[in-house]
């Protein structure tokens, strides 16, 4: 074994890089017969140094400043786990790479953004960018995709990649308590960024949705090009209709190929209850790959977490140890395709949620909206109610979401809503 340690900057001491001091200090022999060279933290940096994080970082160097910490000569790789799309994140990792130092980085929304550019810096320095962590945590996707599926064509990726949604969905479910009331639980938990809606906008997975479309498919990452939509406006009501017909509700990424560009969406979907997907419960993630010759993979396990998410970090760190060295997506960023960003046309059923109001030749409105668009009532079904305002719940036959669209602007603009109509695509995976 080489005398010579591999050597660690660590920028960001929450709780992924708590878990990192923890697996590298309690597994040091582990990981140095592993990477064939010991694994050692030179020295730290984050906001306060003073607070206690239940680890003791005094043995290591400090750094007010993690541009400072990334430039410094006595590291070979630079951890950044501050997050943040720009700002000392971004700066950071920049420097690393410009100081020729390797990045390990948890950081889905800094590369999302920028990951094109400092893709195409790293490998001009001849250094490795690694986020097998920004990705659905401890499951290994990433490695997947750019290693073990490299040979393969694949033709779509899906899956739940936002473990705060699945909990509040499925909490929703299994206790009957509205949205805002699980959101408010798991705030409590600490389940939440410090953004809500990254995580129940769908942004937060659709960052990782399209790192995944860019080593997939070999496209430049465009995050921009996600059609994004929240679980805000799903509510027990759909939940439980959902499952009286056989599915559950998931936020589900879907990215893929098509003759009209790449279809990139984030959504809730109506899933099959007995499928892999609609069995997934409370924060697991889950990443669904369908390859041209080995077929369909699943990988499964957890999504966030400390112990999940700091085992990511330390899987890139000993490949770097290794000497093993990969593009950061698998291929020459600069050969990374430019493509056109397309939206779902594949025909599906959707489910709709209707709040009428109560009066005579209303649903003939309804209706008549829906044929015009060229859209077909699968069911309908109407519920008792009190207040002056009518629940419909519909589910139409296979149709595109344009159709769709076309029928809901139409149905708003006759003047029969009490709320904006809740549409969820049904999702046969």
């Amino acid at each position: 074994m080489p005398d010579d340690p591999v050597r660690l900057g660590l920028a960001g001491l929450g709780t992924v890089g708590v878990g990192v001091i923890r697996m590298v200090e309690k597994n040091a022999d582990l990981l140095a017969l592993r990477a064939g060279r010991r694994i050692e933290i030179s020295a730290v940096s984050a906001r306060s140094r003073g607070r206690d994080r239940g680890v003791d970082i005094t043995k290591y160097d400090w750094e007010d400043d993690p541009v400072a910490l990334a430039r410094r000569e006595d590291i070979d790789i630079y951890v950044e786990l501050m997050g943040g799309e720009d700002g000392p994140a971004k700066a950071a990792v920049e420097a690393a790479i410009a100081a020729g130092n390797h990045v390990v980085t948890a950081n889905k929304a800094l590369l999302a953004i920028h990951g094109q550019a400092l893709a195409e810096q790293a490998e001009a320095k001849a250094v490795a960018l690694r986020f097998e962590a920004a990705v659905a945590g401890g499951i290994p996707v990433v490695k997947a995709l750019t290693e073990g599926l490299a040979g393969n064509r694949i033709s779509r990726v899906m899956g739940v990649m936002n473990g705060t949604c699945n909990y509040i969905l499925t909490r929703m479910e299994n206790t009957g308590l509205g949205y805002d009331a699980v959101f408010a639980e798991a705030a409590e938990l600490g389940y939440l960024e410090a953004d809500p809606n990254l995580d129940v906008g769908g942004i937060d997975a659709g960052h990782k949705l399209a790192l995944l479309s860019a080593i997939a498919f070999g496209t430049k990452v465009n995050f921009s090009g996600v059609d994004l939509e929240g679980i805000q406006q799903v509510s027990v009501t759909d939940i439980e209709q959902a499952s009286d017909m056989g599915f559950r509700i998931k936020l589900l990424g879907v990215a893929q190929v098509t003759g009209r560009g790449l279809e990139q969406r984030m959504q809730p979907c109506l899933v099959p209850v007995k499928s892999a997907l609609g069995q997934l419960e409370n924060a697991t993630n889950m990443v669904v790959i369908d390859g041209e010759d080995v077929g369909r993979i699943v990988l499964r396990g957890a999504g966030a977490g400390q112990g999940p998410t700091a085992s990511a970090v330390l899987g890139d760190i000993i490949d770097i140890a290794r000497g093993f060295r990969i593009t950061t997506f698998g291929q020459p960023a600069t050969t990374l395709a430019e493509i056109q960003p397309a939206q779902a046309s594949t025909p599906a059923a959707f489910y709709l949620r209707l709040t009428l109001k109560d009066a005579p030749g209303i649903l003939a409105k309804v209706t008549r909206a829906l044929a015009d668009a060229g859209v077909s009532i699968d069911r309908m079904r109407q519920y008792s109610h009190e207040e002056p305002a009518a629940p419909v719940l519909v589910v139409t036959h296979k149709t595109t979401r344009a159709e769709l669209d076309h029928a809901l602007s139409a149905i708003k603009a006759s003047g029969v809503c009490v709320r904006d109509p809740v549409a969820i695509r049904i999702e046969n995976v």
